[in-house]
């Protein structure tokens, strides 16, 4: 078994997880993306030893038929700057399935 990679020892969750952190542009495009479904974005987030955790604290209400990017991502920048120690991650909620489009972390803690 000594052929078997070892994987770093590090969290892994939601969306992306496995690749390198988002630039801003490639999280704008995402936003860009949620918007572009129709999803309703929503911010949440949470202490890093809570991450693991079903339930994320969530920064105000989804932003319901939100059309802006930069309204969007002026929400995930004050979350954060509200909360620089924690888990920033954005969620695309699906009105027809009534679940989540998508959900990926944009900044760790």
């Amino acid at each position: 078994m000594s052929s078997v990679a070892d994987y770093k020892q590090e969290m892994r969750f939601e969306t992306f997880s496995y690749l390198p952190p988002l630039t801003s542009d490639e999280i704008r495009a995402q936003i860009q993306y949620v918007i572009s479904q129709g999803w309703n974005p929503a911010v949440e987030h949470v202490e890093p030893s809570g991450a693991m955790r079903n339930y994320w604290f969530m920064w105000k209400l989804p932003f319901f038929g939100e059309q802006s990017v930069d309204s969007v991502l002026a929400e995930v920048e004050a979350c954060h700057r509200e909360y620089p120690d924690h888990h920033i991650r954005l969620i695309g909620y699906d009105n027809y399935t009534q679940s989540q489009g998508t959900a990926f972390v944009v900044y760790r803690g």
